[in-house]
């Protein structure tokens, strides 16, 4: 038997302020459905280079009452980088709290405007611990 990895898909609230974030993580949209009599949106964002692995982002146009206000039971959503310390800078400079910070060179952890945790790894080895990162205390869950 055979699997084949097809998306990982999270409900969003707000689908603009929800895509806004990904594309701050570097992920761009691969494919869009509108479905006007399920009235939903289904809007799947992947890395340049990698539409094979998208994240589906889930929006009921009438709202979804149903959605749980912290998404802890999901896990989190992981993604390889290149400069660990300059995304970071780039995410704080756009409004996103650096939840756990990368202290270590290698890992951080921020959250989506759904409360979705995403997960930042350097690729390769672990950068070498450097300010404002390696004294920055965690924020909230992540």
């Amino acid at each position: 038997m055979q699997i084949k990895y097809l998306h990982t898909m999270v409900r969003v609230k707000d689908l603009e302020k929800s895509m806004a974030f990904y594309e701050l993580l570097g992920l761009r949209q691969t494919r869009r459905i509108d479905n006007e009599a399920g009235r939903f949106s289904l809007v799947f964002m992947a890395p340049p280079g990698q539409s094979e692995c998208p994240v589906e982002l889930t929006f009921n146009w009438d709202g979804d009452d149903g959605l749980p206000s912290d998404s802890r039971h999901f896990g989190h959503l992981a993604y390889e980088v290149e400069d660990i310390y300059a995304l970071c800078q780039h995410l704080q400079d756009n409004g996103v709290t650096i939840n756990r910070p990368p202290r270590d060179g290698r890992m951080a952890f921020v959250r989506s405007p759904d409360n979705v945790s995403v997960e930042l790894l350097q690729a390769g080895g672990a950068k070498a611990p450097a300010e404002p990162w390696a004294s920055m205390e965690n924020t909230g869950h992540w």
